[in-house]
């Protein structure tokens, strides 16, 4: 099911708070540390899925779940991560759906 008016993540806001700028740097050490972990299991899953589709010919969905959920963590926190946008995202991994609009 799919959110009627989804939230577009990389949008250009102009004004700026100074005082979220300085919290942004305890964020960038917590998100970092976070998505190093994350991305450290995910390299791992991606390891064992490579031998799983060599040795059985499929994928593993769970494999591939994960990884998918390091992926949505890392584009989710862009916009905050790269001064798009004041609106802080949680540290920890949330549900987070990510569509690409065709047509």
């Amino acid at each position: 099911m799919t959110d009627p008016n989804p939230t577009q993540l990389f949008t250009y806001e102009h004004d700026a708070r100074r005082l979220e700028l300085l919290v942004r740097i305890l964020y960038w050490i917590a998100i970092g540390v976070v998505a190093w972990v994350y991305g450290l299991l995910a390299f791992i899953c991606l390891f064992i899925q490579w031998f799983h589709v060599l040795i059985l010919g499929r994928r593993s969905r769970s494999l591939s779940d994960f990884a998918r959920g390091y992926l949505e963590y890392m584009v989710h926190r862009m916009p905050y991560m790269y001064l798009m946008t004041d609106r802080r995202p949680a540290i920890l991994p949330d549900a987070v759906r990510i569509f690409e609009e065709t047509g």
